[in-house]
């Protein structure tokens, strides 16, 4: 099978056998939801409940009037605890709704669905904003926005993200092998949405039965195609993945509609089919729960807001788990505590145990190249890094900090395991602070 790629990259051992052949599962509904009101790119929401109200599933919580925003739904029935300050999966302290669930459960009104051959592009953007969605690949960019891209930046192809190129994380290929009618009619919608002609689902080769239940699904489609990629790490990063598919190069600091494309995840194209046709908002999503501490590995059907302790419990437990991450070992988040929230980006949960956790601290810079060498975006991670450890924010900047996505390869090839994205992201919130500041 002849695969197309990017240049640069690596190939971790992938650790998906755990989880792979593993049916989505759906888990007990748990005793209290943490919902934080800001789990988007853009402004936060502000509360439109009270304490003490009670809500149902689905009912609109949270919401703002910024364009680049996206409204938060209840995700279970039950009563308003609190509405304050909780710990988020990056460590800050963001406003929440915290519910006591109900154990009688009962689902708000839903605005109508629509036949998705009806819906015009301005009801799926509208379904979009409504249903709170953002990507769910981990950059949690409200939907609605993706899907209005100005009359002089024209989408000619949209690429259905299939690539799951993160280490153990095997979510969304569940969700190809158990939703293709989802995802295909989810497809059709964001043709619709951007006016594009031709729609590419790429699929990293090791998911043969992905490609294969696909390629049946789409052969009576007009205008679409599945794509074996290869498999390589970050395949699924969106400029790498345009690279890849349309042999088109997305300009530093610019946006994929630059060169006519729209990269949508799986799972925010399962969303946008059953926002449309259901009015149905997110409130729940499919992560995989794995890692060698946990008992009894998963691909699990979650409430938004469930606690990171549920849902371990309900997949065994962690057992001598050193470190548990939030999303996958390369781009996802070291947590403090299990009592903290799933959101809407967050793609798995990863219990290490200590031989996996890696060592405390780091060496200095060996200036031996290997960051430079396999960056995909052509930066040079090591100089960002000893410029953002020296707090020389200007530097930083020069050498490229703002174009990076934070894919965790220099890190990973480190042989000083320094923590290169941790100094990268500390630069962004720098830089970005000062420029709003100047």
């Amino acid at each position: 099978m002849t695969t197309r790629t990017f240049r640069a990259g690596i190939h971790p051992p992938a650790f998906k056998e755990r989880t792979m052949a593993r049916e989505v599962m759906d888990i007990a509904m748990p005793e209290e939801l943490v919902i934080p009101l800001h789990q988007h790119t853009g402004a936060p929401c502000g509360p439109l409940v009270k304490v003490g109200d009670e809500v149902l599933a689905g009912q609109k919580i949270g919401d703002s009037k910024s364009y680049v925003s996206a409204p938060v739904h209840a995700s279970a029935a039950g009563v308003v605890k609190a509405i304050e300050p909780r710990l988020y999966f990056t460590g800050a302290q963001v406003s929440s709704v915290v519910v006591t669930v109900a154990k009688e459960q009962k689902m708000a009104p839903l605005p109508p669905g629509k036949r998705a051959d009806d819906a015009t592009p301005e009801d799926i953007r509208k379904a979009a904003r409504e249903a709170g969605l953002v990507g769910m690949g981990g950059a949690a960019f409200p939907t609605a926005v993706k899907l209005s891209p100005p009359p002089d930046k024209p989408i000619d192809t949209v690429i259905v993200n299939g690539c799951e190129c993160e280490p153990y994380l095997t979510c969304d290929h569940r969700n190809m092998l158990e939703r293709p009618s989802e995802i295909i009619g989810g497809a059709r919608l964001l043709m619709k949405a951007v006016g594009a002609k031709r729609c590419v689902l790429g699929i990293e080769a090791n998911k043969s039965d992905a490609l294969g239940l696909l390629g049946d699904a789409i052969k009576d489609e007009t205008g679409m195609d599945v794509m074996a990629l290869e498999v390589k790490y970050p395949q699924g990063a969106e400029k790498q993945l345009i690279k890849a598919v349309l042999d088109r190069e997305v300009p530093p600091g610019k946006l994929p509609m630059e060169v006519g494309a729209l990269v949508h995840n799986i799972a925010t194209t399962i969303a946008l089919y059953q926002a449309v046709t259901q009015g149905m908002p997110l409130i729940e999503r499919v992560l995989t729960v794995t890692g060698p501490a946990v008992a009894n590995p998963q691909n699990v059907r979650v409430k938004v807001g469930t606690s990171v302790r549920h849902i371990l419990e309900q997949c065994g437990g962690a057992v001598n788990a050193a470190k548990v991450v939030l999303g996958g070992p390369m781009t996802g988040w070291a947590q403090s505590t299990l009592d903290v929230p799933v959101v809407k980006g967050t793609g798995g949960i990863l219990a290490l145990t200590p031989d996996l956790a890696g060592p405390d601290g780091h060496l200095a810079c060996v200036r031996c190249g290997r960051c430079i060498k396999d960056c995909p975006m052509f930066l040079y991670p090591n100089f960002i890094g000893l410029y953002a450890e020296a707090h020389q924010w200007d530097k930083a900047e020069s050498w490229g900090a703002l174009d990076c996505f934070e894919c965790g390869i220099c890190a990973y090839v480190c042989p000083s395991r320094r923590p290169l994205v941790q100094f990268v992201r500390t630069a962004k919130a720098q830089i970005t602070a000062r420029r709003r500041s100047a």
